[in-house]
């Protein structure tokens, strides 16, 4: 009897082991019944049995063999996918995912070698089986954490949204307080250590809404007006001269400067790379911007210890810092300044690039002047009508009220514009 015939002729016994292994699995209170767990198993087992049946060329064992992705209509996306949407919506965690499919591989193997002959032709069976096996598991485990990590990022959002009301009162009374001809000198002092502290916080609020929104799948949103880029970098250094007041940055301007596009968001861009700078970074540091009137060159330079070579591959990536201690004495931050910054230089149609050595590091943002706002949306990275249900958590609902939120107070300059809208989460995902 072949493995597929015996997976078939077993399959009641098969399942009722599996059933039994993931009900000790399941958490106390979860409504995932046998019922479900029996119907989950038949279908993976019916979807091996079936792949098992199916010729397979050399060229698809090779692939298969190194883990490489199925056909985009692979037989197994639909039961993988349900099965790791059942898991997740009932409290299993990515340990006990894999664990259940350890337990049908053992299940199956053993019951079949009562059965089995041996010699060369079963185990070229178990092979095939356990490449069936291992690539219904990569789908269930990938969709798994697809799906782990887009709730994560909507719960990051809500909270980042529902900080900005809070804030804003604390910003707004704060120049309430300073506008106050009693307020005695060290209360000045301290609404001022008050407001720099809430704008700073306001700053990284923003920054993980634009983590959010950028990892549901949505574009950063941009307002193309004419704007001066020296004027912009004049700013820049401004602010971060007085945030860091005994940096020392030179700016250096030359060509045409003019152009259409984001003021505020390149103001972040260049604040970001210039807050990097004095960080991580030692004197002299330079901001040098140069225009032909169809591109953009800003240079952000600084001297220092070069940043190592591995860690330049992943330093756009959001969430990651390296080890360089912060010269500055002050918190690090979350680690989504220079994802941002290549945000901001996608959304604007350009790219954003690091050199570093030992004679120093070097950010370089290039920019068309006149950006093409057609490529200023982009499509969903997964179907809008797809629902997760993760403990009393409706994802479709919170999806789409935080992208209804986000576009809601998208171009607010102030918190407290936030803050009037008197917007709350709605109940359904409380």
């Amino acid at each position: 009897m072949t493995l597929a015939d015996f997976i078939e002729a077993d399959c009641a016994g098969l399942i009722d082991d599996w059933a039994n292994y993931a009900l000790v699995l399941s958490q106390d209170g979860s409504q995932l019944t046998e019922t479900q767990l029996r119907n989950s198993a038949a279908d993976i087992l019916t979807a091996i049995a079936l792949d098992m049946r199916t010729p397979q060329e050399a060229a698809e064992q090779q692939t298969k063999s190194r883990g490489d992705n199925p056909a985009p209509r692979s037989p197994f996306d639909q039961v993988a996918h349900q099965h790791a949407e059942d898991r997740l919506g009932h409290g299993f965690s990515i340990n006990d995912v894999v664990a259940e499919f350890r337990a049908l591989r053992a299940t199956v193997l053993r019951r079949w070698r009562k059965t089995s002959l041996g010699g060369a032709a079963a185990f070229e069976e178990m092979i095939r089986f356990n490449e069936a096996i291992d690539q219904v598991l990569a789908e269930s485990v990938r969709h798994y954490t697809y799906r782990t990590d887009r709730t994560r990022d909507l719960f990051a959002g809500v909270l980042a949204h529902d900080l900005r009301s809070p804030l804003g009162a604390i910003l707004n009374s704060g120049e309430v307080l300073l506008h106050d001809e009693g307020l005695s000198t060290a209360g000045v002092r301290a609404v001022a250590f008050v407001q720099r502290g809430a704008e700073r916080m306001k700053q990284m609020v923003d920054d993980l809404l634009i983590f959010t929104r950028t990892r549901l799948g949505d574009a950063l949103p941009v307002s193309f007006t004419p704007q001066d880029l020296g004027r912009i970098c004049s700013d820049a250094v401004d602010e971060v001269r007085a945030s860091y007041p005994a940096a020392q940055i030179d700016l250096r301007i030359a060509g045409n400067m003019r152009g259409r596009w984001d003021g505020g968001r390149l103001g972040q861009l260049v604040v970001n790379l210039l807050t990097n700078a004095v960080r991580y970074g030692s004197a002299p540091i330079a901001v040098e911007a140069a225009g032909d009137g169809e591109q953009i060159t800003i240079v952000v330079s600084n001297h220092g210890n070069p940043i190592p070579e591995h860690a330049l591959s992943t330093l756009f990536d959001p969430l990651t810092r390296g080890a360089t201690p912060n010269r500055s004495g002050t918190a690090a931050g979350m680690g989504l300044g220079l994802y941002i910054c290549r945000c901001i230089a996608y959304a604007h149609q350009g790219a954003v690039s690091v050199e570093s050595s030992e004679r120093g590091t070097r950010f370089t943002v290039r920019l068309p002047c006149s950006p093409a706002a057609a490529k200023m949306s982009c499509q969903l990275a997964c179907d809008t009508g797809a629902r997760l249900s993760l403990r009393g958590l409706n994802t479709a609902i919170l999806d789409s009220w935080l992208r209804a939120e986000a576009k809601a107070h998208d171009g607010a300059a102030q918190p407290s514009a936030i803050a009037a809208s008197g917007t709350r989460c709605p109940e359904e995902i409380r």
